[in-house]
């Protein structure tokens, strides 16, 4: 094969999983990346797959959408998903890292692959005549975004994401804490820390929750329902939260002997564990009430916040307009679209895209068809979703989820119904892979590297 270069733009998720994948079977890569030298509000880090939101990956367990994806990209070869688990910190079933720690691994791989040259630059349009994987995120640059408008058959949509706190564990009262997994899944010792509250402690919490100053959004900015700010969910009700982040069921306080009436949860930022994040407590709140709400749940009283919640807008395209599902412009082949841009929600569902439109780019600059994955596979069922099933009229980000994937047998038990569904996921994945070729190429470029 004449050698081809393949640009990707955006160092996050779906374009280091693109990019590795693509240098790792030979093909040279100029991964273009706007930091160090411009971020964005919620970017702090100089590194590549920085997590600005939640550091947890969602849930391993393969009975769960989140989890079966996972399952199916790692057989698929990803090495993003792989670094996260090597950086993972303790979460029950969940798949949840060392923000820095996994960031500067990706970096390390990235920086150090041969076939990957780094641009530090922003880029603010698309050159039409190279192959090219746009992964700019969900806070593409204004420009880019402006210059994608011209080829995507329609407007692009938006709507805002909220971050959570974190926390100092040093500044928690540990007194009114109790480390522990919801009916005791995971880690023996707990890997959850629990901070109870009575009756009459949630009502105080919920009352002045509910009427805290929050940073006014503009009437064109809507909240997305999978990130909720936790104002927003408790104004639909008292009971609410309870049903939500902050429900008690599956957890026992042993100190005290009682049963709690709600529960906030914080799980581990960093290895060590010296950072803490309030689970489920994506927030539109000044910081200045962020302070004041949150220190009355008792725990955090005197709480250091190491950082404070904030509103962030997220971009993504129309895709039932342009997209087919392989992730390729319907108009432009040359260009393919992955991560939260295209209309995927989530960090392993961002990965999983990345992945996908690599598979389909080295395809593409082979000048082979291109091959979606099948609808009885996670990853397959969000790309026919996002590209074909969804409407156009009112186009919302989609995550990994049972309802979208689809099954050839009907099952009572929903168990076993899921059970059926990962091990014909398992069969699709390595048929696709030989299909594809991929197993051999694989194992001969890692010879020849």
């Amino acid at each position: 094969m004449k050698e081809c270069r393949v640009n990707v733009i955006g160092a996050g998720l779906a374009g280091s999983e693109a990019s590795l994948y693509l240098a790792n079977l030979g093909i040279k890569v100029c991964l273009f990346e706007m930091k160090p030298k411009i971020k964005t509000q919620a970017h702090k880090l100089d590194g590549f797959c920085e997590l600005v939101c939640s550091n947890s990956l969602k849930s391993e367990d393969i009975e769960t959408a989140s989890g079966l994806l996972k399952a199916e990209l790692l057989k698929l070869g990803s090495n993003v998903l792989k670094t996260a688990k090597d950086c993972s910190v303790p979460a029950g079933n969940s798949l949840s890292v060392d923000r820095y720690k996994f960031s500067n691994k990706v970096t390390q791989l990235i920086r150090e692959n041969k076939n990957i040259t780094v641009c530090e630059c922003k880029v603010d349009e698309i050159n039409l005549t190279e192959p090219t994987i746009v992964a700019t995120g969900p806070l593409t640059d204004e420009a880019l975004i402006n210059n994608l408008k011209k080829y995507i058959g329609g407007s692009n949509c938006y709507f805002y994401d909220a971050i959570a706190p974190i926390v100092s564990l040093d500044s928690i009262d540990l007194s009114r804490a109790f480390w522990g997994n919801r009916y005791d899944k995971g880690n023996a010792e707990g890997d959850y820390l629990n901070l109870p509250m009575s009756k009459e402690e949630y009502t105080n919490f919920y009352n002045e929750l509910v009427k805290a100053e929050t940073v006014e959004l503009k009437d064109f900015e809507k909240v997305f329902e999978g990130c909720m700010p936790i104002e927003v969910m408790a104004k639909r009700g008292f009971e609410v939260m309870r049903f939500g982040p902050l429900k008690p069921v599956g957890l026992f306080d042993k100190s005290s002997g009682e049963k709690p009436y709600a529960v906030v949860q914080l799980r581990k930022e960093n290895e060590n564990g010296t950072m803490l994040n309030l689970v489920g407590f994506q927030t539109n709140l000044t910081f200045k009430e962020q302070k004041r709400v949150f220190s009355l749940i008792p725990a955090l009283k005197n709480a250091e916040f190491i950082r404070y919640g904030v509103m962030h807008r997220n971009s993504y395209i129309n895709a039932p307009l342009c997209l087919n599902n392989c992730g390729q412009l319907k108009e432009y082949p040359n260009i393919f679209i992955a991560g939260q841009l295209s209309g995927v929600e989530g960090y392993v569902e961002s990965i999983g895209s990345g992945l996908f439109c690599a598979i389909n780019m080295y395809r593409y600059i082979n000048k082979k068809n291109l091959m979606p994955l099948p609808s009885t596979t996670c990853m397959g069922a969000i790309m026919n979703y996002i590209a074909c099933l969804a409407s156009p009229f009112n186009f919302q980000p989609m995550n990994s989820n049972y309802g979208i994937i689809q099954c050839d047998k009907e099952f009572k038990d929903k168990k076993m119904k899921k059970r059926y569904i990962y091990e014909n996921s398992m069969n699709e994945i390595d048929a696709f892979l030989h299909k594809c070729f991929l197993v051999e190429e694989n194992k001969d470029k890692k010879q020849n590297v």
